[in-house]
């Protein structure tokens, strides 16, 4: 009985100090994602677009927009507005853009990181706006994308959700002066969700929804590269 108790010690230790070990080496914000291309930079971009994986998608999908408009994409799939604060420094402010442009929360609501607060979805959205303006950087803010269902987390009624934080990302907008890009008004279909024609997993937006949110946001930025 002492040995088999002694073994099963020993292997809750080993267990115990895995799990340890890999939440000890885990880049949780991960920043390494984009230290390197940040590393060999030649030059200072327009504007960075901050977000998830519907950013981190659409600048592989649409490379050339980016490139052509001196823009640098800097989204990762999952992330929440929390991870994306974390690393808002190194991928945002150390750049030196003059523009950032911010897409976040749809990873919030679906609980990716966690449960969170609609009010601290937009407190972290808040920070970040805070943080580029002290660093001479012109935060845009973007809607969150409609979706009435997450195909990886079934059945959480994530449409009132989205709507909410839009109004609250909106009304920080209107009242600090900044700009707001209004995706959802165009993507939203009657469920509140997206449109197949637009997105085939009805979170993530397909080439021809890329397009439409292009034709949306470039002129806004173009607009408050100008008045900078």
């Amino acid at each position: 009985m002492k040995k088999f108790n002694l073994f099963l010690f020993l292997a809750i230790s080993l267990l115990l100090g895995g799990s340890i070990q890999a939440q000890i080496t885990k880049d949780w914000a991960q920043f390494g994602r984009y230290a390197a291309a940040n590393a060999q930079l030649k030059k200072v971009p327009k504007a960075v677009f901050m977000g998830n994986s519907i950013t981190d998608h659409w600048a592989k999908m649409d490379d050339a927009f980016f490139k052509e408009n001196d823009y640098l994409g800097r989204g990762i799939s999952g992330q929440t507005t929390s991870e994306m604060l974390v690393r808002f420094r190194s991928d945002v402010i150390a750049i030196h853009p003059k523009v950032v442009v911010i897409m976040a929360g749809i990873n919030d609501i679906a609980h990716n990181n966690g449960v969170i607060s609609i009010e601290n979805m937009m407190a972290n959205i808040t920070s970040m706006c805070e943080l580029a303006q002290l660093n001479n950087v012109t935060p845009i803010l973007c809607s969150v994308m409609p979706a009435s269902d997450f195909p990886w987390r079934r059945g959480m009624d994530p449409a009132p959700k989205v709507i909410k934080l839009n109004q609250l990302i909106k009304a920080y907008a209107r009242l600090h002066h900044l700009k707001y890009v209004d995706y959802h008004k165009t993507f939203a279909n009657k469920v509140n969700g997206m449109p197949e024609k637009y997105s085939k997993d009805g979170v993530h937006p397909n080439l021809a929804g890329y397009k439409v949110m292009e034709g949306i946001v470039s002129p806004i930025v173009q607009e408050v590269l100008k008045n900078n």
